[in-house]
């Protein structure tokens, strides 16, 4: 009988490798080709895996809580002599002709190459990557960080004693013997992601502006809304409308070239699990605010329970994020490696403000607007004309 490989599909942009975190079926059950297998977790999301056809699952090689490249084997499937023939398989290949023996040892050994492939999934913590804890190593240091998957910033904070205070190989397996004696834990693959997004972020210039916005106009919008509209929908396409006029804020350096975004999909952030999610509002300039309701709240929803589509995930020119949720007024955000901006938003709170037709103070409701940029593409100024530019937005929610 012919048996087809279940192979680790692409399972996104970027994603080189990905968890098994579930088996849907067994050894021995009968299964339609596409039907769910195997339940994976890569660094943005839950997925699946599929059957390559119609058969008999004869063995699942791959092990929950391994981590497994794209292109991987991870178990076969035993077709019928019909399911072959409609798949143009029951003529067999010269090489097939082998002794059983060698089919199994072959595979078995392909198994193996692929598994040697993947790299440690443990990576830095998210420390400064200022700090000159390691400044400078040596190709043997170099060597053992690599072995262990870790990066110069984790040993920030590890006193060097060679000369001018540099960390020595000595240094280094002191530091590591001496965390064998704190209480340690691992990082899940969504810790892992964000602390890599922000370690990688953190190599470029970022700075941060920031303006108070009246919320009187869009809190009375939203009053009367139905289904609500969160606070950061109405930031996220008053943003958008905003870039519409003027990509260049969004775009990124590289070299000296200025590479506009070819659209304005926006981000927005959304707390899961032991990390963040980014689900992605594509050519949110185009789209009303009524019409991203429904579809805003979907996302939200799939976002923390980890099941983004990847046609929501990935490629945003800019994100928005609602700190305000966890009662912070001002933050500095950090954007994305493959971003220029993040829009933050602040809590609301009320704040006497001078009205000159009533010629005395009145409550209002105000918050603070943030925005965050690498400083090689945007200075202060244009910062600051793009954040009025979003408060100004805000003011007249039903345009939005």
């Amino acid at each position: 009988m012919k048996q087809l490989p279940i192979i680790m599909p692409q399972l996104g942009e970027s994603i080189a490798e990905a968890t098994i975190v579930n088996y849907l079926v067994k050894p021995g059950d009968v299964v339609a080709a596409g039907q769910d297998i195997l339940e994976v977790e890569t660094n943005k999301a839950t997925m699946i895996v599929s059957s390559p056809c119609a058969g008999k699952v004869v063995a699942l090689t791959a092990k929950i809580g391994e981590s497994y490249p794209i292109g991987a084997a991870l178990g076969r499937v035993e077709l019928s002599a019909e399911e072959a023939g409609k798949m143009g398989l029951d003529t067999a290949a010269p090489e097939e002709a082998r002794p059983p023996a060698n089919g199994a040892e072959s595979l078995a050994k392909g198994e193996t190459e692929a598994r040697r492939g993947v790299e440690p999934t443990v990576r830095g913590l998210p420390v400064p990557a200022h700090a000159s804890g390691a400044s400078y190593m040596s190709p043997r240091m170099k060597a053992r960080m690599n072995e262990l998957g870790l990066h110069a910033a984790d040993l920030a904070g590890v006193p060097g004693s060679g000369a001018a205070g540099r960390v020595t190989i000595q240094d280094f397996e002191f530091f590591l013997a001496n965390l064998e004696k704190h209480k340690l834990s691992t990082a899940s693959s969504m810790r892992v992601a964000v602390a890599d997004a922000m370690r990688r972020s953190w190599t470029r210039p970022l700075a941060t502006v920031g303006m108070p916005c009246p919320l009187e106009a869009m809190l009375a919008h939203r009053k009367v809304s139905r289904p609500k509209i969160g606070p950061a929908l109405y930031t996220l396409r008053a943003l958008a409308v905003a870039l519409a006029d003027n990509s260049a804020p969004a775009g990124r350096l590289i070299g000296n070239k200025i590479v506009h975004p070819p659209s304005i999909d926006i981000g927005f952030a959304v707390e899961a699990e032991d990390g963040v999610l980014v689900p992605v509002v594509r050519n949110a300039d185009v789209r009303p605010l009524s019409e991203l309701i429904t579809f805003y709240n979907e996302l939200v929803a799939l976002a923390r329970q980890r099941r983004l589509p990847p046609e929501a995930t990935g490629g945003s020119i800019a994100t928005v994020t609602n700190f305000g949720t966890f009662g912070l007024t001002w933050a500095t955000p950090i954007p994305l490696p493959e971003q220029t901006l993040v829009l933050g938003l602040g809590a609301g709170r009320k704040i006497p403000f001078w009205d000159n037709k009533k010629n005395q103070f009145v409550p209002v409701t105000e918050a603070n607007l943030t925005l965050s940029f690498d400083h090689r593409v945007l200075d202060g100024g244009a910062a600051g004309r793009l954040l009025s530019k979003v408060a100004s937005l805000l003011q007249s929610p039903e345009k939005l």
